[in-house]
C-alpha cells in the first residue's frame, strides 16, 4: 500500500470550519468504498496482420499496487464502428493475467479496437477503461492503412491553477491536439493585443503535446499567443481576461520536497483556508491557514511515492477555490530494474541465446519478452511506468506518454502537461455533496455459477446434491462436492479456475431414493461480459485506396513472412507432438498387449485396441457392435438377437481373457470393464489349429486408470460448464530439433514471450533462438515488487 502521509500544519490563529472533516470524509469513504482499478496490457508485438494471435500479458492496479478486487479481466476486440469481433476473459491472481485473442483471416485492413475492463470498473466512468488501438493490416484488403497528415492541430492556454490575476506570474501550459498527428517541432510567441507586431515572450514546444512560458498581466491588458509549426500552420489564442481578485497557486516539485506558494489579491473575508493534498484518491497533507499570505509551504517528497499529487485549497465553506496537479519525485523515479546474469547471446542466424534473471523473493513470476532489435514494441508509446503513473488515470489523449518516464525524461515538459490536466477519478462537490457512485455490478469470485434443483418441475429446497466434477483436457481429473439447495432449491459454486468445458454429474442424495429422470439442474453463470456505451476514440489513420500492383511495404512484407514462419511453427509442434504421442502410446499398448496376452494369443497379423491408454471414446453399449468398419475385413452381423463377427466370410472365434465365449455373453459385459480388444486374422496358436482368426477381448485388472474411463458414460445425469477460453499457446522455437531447422526463412519479430516465469526459487534462465538477421536485442521484463511497492521494469536493447 501507499506509505501513507497526513501532514496537518495550522498556519496562524483560526476560527473552526462550519464543515470542518467534511471533505476528509467524504474522501475517505470513496477511497474505502469505491476503489479505482487501472490496467496496463502488455502485447507480444505492437501491429499485426489478420489471421494472427494476439498474445498479452495484463497488470491492474489498484491505485499505485496490484489489485485484490477483481479475479476475472476481460478483453475485447472492436472494429471502429464499435462492432464486437471477438472476446475473451482471463483470471486474475493479484492483479496479473494473460491470454491471447485471435484476429479473424477476414477482417479489413484498419485499426481495431482492444477493450479491456473488470466488473468492478464498469461501475464508474468508461473513461477508464483501456482502450487501446491496434493496426491490423491486411495485404488483400481493397484499402490500406495511411497516418493521418491532413487533419489540422489545434492549441489551447491552460493557467496554472486556472486563475489568471493582475501581478501575480503566472505560468501557462500550451497543449496541442489533434484528430491525427501533432507536430513535434513548434514554437510560439506571447503578444499584447493592443501591439500585435511586438513579441512580449518567445517559447519552444517540449514535445508535441505541451509547451510552456510565464507571464506577469497587467490590469486592463489582453494578451494572445500565437502558435506555428514548421510547416507553416499557425494559430491565435486569446488568454483568459485578467481578473483583479482571486487566489492563485503555484507549484515546483523537486526531488527534495513538492513546494507550493499561495497568493491572492482583493479577497474577501474568509475565516481561513483549507489546503489538502491527495495521490491516489486519499489524503496524505493537510493543512489549514488563516490567511493567504504568498508564503511558501513544502510537503516532504520521501514521505510521498511517485505519483500524481493532487493540491486542493477550500474557502471556510470548503468550496473549491483553485487545484492543481504536479508529479512527485520525477527525478528520482523508484523502479526495480531487474538484473541480467550470464548474458550469452550470438548474432549468428539461428544461435542459441540466454541469460539469467536474479531470483526474486518478493514476487512469483515476471514478464519477459524477447524481440529483435530493430521491431517495434507496444510499450514504445505507452509503457507500464506510464500507465500506473499518468494515463491510467489521465484518459486525454497523450502522445507517447512513455516519453515521460525514460531516462531522457524532461519533468518540466510532464509538469506543463499536468497544468492542463485535471483529476476526474472524483469531483469534490459531488463528494461533499455525498453523491457517490452506484454499485450495479460487484465483482465475481473467479468463475461463479447459480445452480437450481428441482423434482417434476418443483423446486428442491434444503436438498443434498452430490457433484462430481470432470475437466476434459490431456491430464483429465475428477472431483466430488456435496452441496445443499436453500429454501428456493438454489445454491452456488464459487471460485471455480479451469478452462474449456467442465463436466459435471449430478446425483440428488436422498433417503426417498428420487429416480435420476425426475431431477433437474439447471446451472446460470453470474458473470458476464458487459457492454460498451461510449464511442471508440478517433483513427490517427485513414483509408486510402490500394494499388493492385504496389509492392508492399517492407513493415508489412516482414508482417506476411513472420506470420507464415508462424504457421509453420505451429505444423512442426503438431507433428512433434503427434509423433511423441504415438510412439508414447505404441510403447504403452505394447506394453498392455505383453502383459494381458500370452504367446498364443499373439499374432504378427493383429489389430490392437487399446482401452487403458488410448481414449477410443467408446459410446457403444456392445463391444462388438463398436468393432464395425473398424478392422477392415471384419463384418458384425445380426443373429438371433446377438452381435456376430464375421472375418471375409467366415465366422471368427470369441475369447474373454483368453477363454472361450459366445456373443450372448459378451453382450453382458460393460464396455467400461474392458482393457484391450485385439482382432487376429488368420491362424494363431490359441486357435488350436484354427485358421479363421479371433477377437479377443481382455477385461481392466486392479490399476488400470488410465484414460479410456474418462469419458464413459455415467449412470449419473450430466451437465457442462463454461470456464476461461482455452489460450493458444505461443512457440518459442528450438532449432535443436530438426523439425524446427527445416524452416526455410526466420524472420521473426518476437524471439521469446513468456507471461509467467517464475522467478522465486532460483535464478530464471532465460534462452530463445535467433532469427537469420537479428544483430541486438530488446529484452523487456515486467513485474511488481509486493515488498518494496515499487514497479519492475527493463526495457532495453543489448547486443
Amino acid at each position: 500500500m501507499m506509505r501513507k502521509l497526513i501532514f496537518i500544519l495550522v498556519l496562524g490563529m483560526v476560527n473552526e470550519f462550519n464543515s470542518q472533516i467534511k471533505v476528509e470524509e467524504a474522501l475517505k469513504t470513496f477511497k474505502e468504498k469505491y476503489p479505482q482499478e487501472k490496467i496496463h496490457l502488455l502485447f507480444d508485438k505492437k501491429n499485426y496482420l489478420t489471421g494472427e494471435n494476439i498474445w498479452f500479458k495484463a497488470i491492474v492496479f489498484e491505485g499505485y499496487n496490484p489489485s485484490t478486487i477483481s479475479t476475472n479481466l476481460f478483453v475485447e476486440l472492436y472494429d471502429q464502428n464499435k462492432t464486437q469481433i471477438t472476446k475473451t476473459f482471463v483470471p486474475l491472481l493479484n492483479g496479473k493475467g494473460g491470454g491471447s485473442i485471435s484476429l479473424p483471416e477476414t477482417l479489413k485492413e484498419n485499426v481495431y479496437y482492444i477493450r479491456a475492463y473488470t466488473t468492478w470498473m464498469t461501475n464508474f466512468s468508461e473513461d477508464f477503461q483501456l482502450i487501446r488501438p491496434i493496426e491490423v493490416y491486411n495485404p488483400s484488403s481493397p484499402e490500406k492503412l495511411v497516418k493521418d497528415s491532413l487533419s489540422a492541430w489545434h492549441a489551447e492556454a491552460y493557467p496554472e491553477s486556472g486563475t489568471f490575476i493582475e501581478g501575480i506570474p503566472t505560468k501557462f501550459a500550451v497543449r496541442l491536439r489533434s484528430k491525427g498527428f501533432t507536430p513535434s517541432k513548434w514554437s510560439g510567441y506571447v503578444v499584447d493585443t493592443e501591439k500585435p507586431d511586438t513579441k512580449m515572450i518567445s517559447f519552444d514546444g517540449f514535445d508535441e503535446n505541451v509547451g510552456a512560458f510565464e507571464l506577469t498581466p497587467q490590469n486592463g491588458k489582453k494578451y494572445r499567443v500565437i502558435v506555428f509549426d514548421s510547416n507553416g500552420a499557425k494559430q491565435s489564442i486569446d488568454l483568459p481576461d485578467v481578473a483583479v481578485s482571486g487566489v492563485h497557486l503555484q507549484v515546483k516539485s523537486n526531488s527534495e520536497a513538492v513546494a507550493f506558494t499561495l497568493t491572492g489579491k482583493n479577497l474577501s473575508a474568509s475565516q481561513g483556508y483549507k489546503i489538502i493534498g491527495t495521490m491516489d484518491n486519499q489524503l496524505v497533507y493537510k493543512a489549514i491557514a488563516a490567511k493567504i499570505s504568498g508564503q511558501t509551504l513544502s510537503i516532504p517528497a520521501d514521505r510521498l511515492v511517485n505519483g500524481i499529487l493532487q493540491i486542493s485549497i477550500f474557502d471556510d465553506h470548503e468550496n473549491l477555490l483553485v487545484q492543481r496537479l504536479c508529479f512527485v519525485q520525477h527525478e528520482l523515479l523508484k523502479i526495480k530494474k531487474p538484473e541480467l546474469q550470464s548474458l550469452s547471446l550470438s548474432e549468428s542466424p539461428r544461435a542459441s541465446n540466454s541469460f539469467s534473471i536474479t531470483k526474486d523473493d518478493s514476487e512469483s513470476d515476471y514478464s519477459v519478452l524477447v524481440m529483435d532489435g530493430n521491431a517495434q514494441s507496444s510499450e514504445d508509446d505507452n509503457n507500464l511506468l506510464s500507465t500506473l503513473w499518468l494515463t491510467g488515470d489521465i484518459k486525454s489523449n497523450i502522445s507517447s506518454p512513455a516519453r515521460y518516464f525514460d531516462k531522457n525524461s524532461n519533468g518540466e515538459a510532464l509538469d506543463a502537461l499536468l497544468i492542463s490536466e485535471k483529476w476526474k477519478r472524483f469531483d469534490w462537490k459531488m463528494l461533499t455533496l455525498g453523491n457517490f457512485p452506484m454499485i450495479k455490478n460487484k465483482p465475481e469470485n473467479y468463475i461463479s455459477y447459480k445452480g437450481k434443483v428441482s423434482v417434476l418441475g418443483n423446486p428442491a429446497p434444503n436438498a443434498d446434491l452430490n457433484l462430481v466434477f470432470s475437466t476434459t483436457d490431456k491430464s483429465p481429473s475428477t472431483a466430488f462436492h456435496q452441496v445443499k439447495t436453500d429454501d428456493k432449491g438454489f445454491f452456488s459454486l464459487n471460485g471455480l479456475v479451469f478452462e474449456d468445458v467442465l463436466k459435471v454429474s449430478y446425483q440428488l442424495n436422498s433417503e426417498q431414493k428420487i429416480p435420476k429422470e425426475q431431477v433437474q439442474v439447471i446451472f446460470q453463470p453470474n458473470f458476464d461480459f458487459i457492454p460498451y456505451k461510449g464511442n471508440m476514440p478517433e483513427s490517427r489513420y485513414l483509408l486510402t485506396k490500394r494499388d493492385a500492383n504496389e509492392k508492399l511495404p517492407d513493415e508489412i512484407a516482414g508482417y506476411v513472412t513472420n506470420k507464415n514462419i508462424q504457421k509453420t511453427l505451429r505444423e512442426k509442434v503438431t507433428d512433434i507432438e503427434e509423433v511423441k504421442l504415438t510412439g508414447q502410446k505404441k510403447n504403452l499398448t505394447k506394453t498392455l498387449n505383453a502383459t494381458l496376452s500370452s504367446s498364443l494369443f499373439r499374432s504378427g497379423n493383429e489389430v490392437v485396441f487399446d482401452f487403458v491408454n488410448d481414449n477410443n471414446n467408446v459410446a457403444s453399449v456392445n463391444i462388438l457392435q463398436w468393432l464395425q468398419g473398424r478392422v477392415a475385413g471384419l463384418d458384425i452381423q445380426s443373429q438371433g438377437g446377438n452381435y456376430v463377427p464375421m472375418l471375409r466370410g467366415s465366422r471368427v472365434g470369441i475369447y474373454v481373457d483368453e477363454m472361450p465365449a459366445d456373443a450372448g455373453y459378451i453382450s453382458s459385459i460393460s464396455v467400461a470393464d474392458i482393457a484391450m480388444v485385439k482382432v487376429i486374422k488368420g491362424y494363431f496358436a490359441g486357435g488350436f489349429g484354427g485358421g479363421n482368426g479371433a477377437i479377443a477381448i481382455y477385461t481392466r485388472r486392479g490399476g488400470m486408470t488410465g484414460s479410456a474411463n474418462s469419458n464413459q458414460p455415467s449412470m449419473l445425469k450430466k451437465i457442462s460448464l463454461k470456464g476461461y477460453p482455452k489460450d493458444t499457446p505461443f512457440i518459442n522455437p528450438d532449432y535443436s530439433n530438426e523439425e524446427f531447422r527445416k524452416i526455410p526463412k526466420d524472420a521473426r519479430s518476437v524471439l521469446y514471450w513468456n507471461p509467467f516465469l517464475e522467478i522465486q526459487r532460483e535464478p530464471a534462465k532465460v534462452q530463445f533462438y535467433n532469427n537469420d538477421e537479428a544483430r541486438n536485442y530488446r529484452i523487456i521484463i515486467m513485474g511488481y515488487d509486493k515488498n518494496s511497492y515499487m514497479p519492475v521494469y527493463y526495457n532495453e536493447v543489448v547486443k
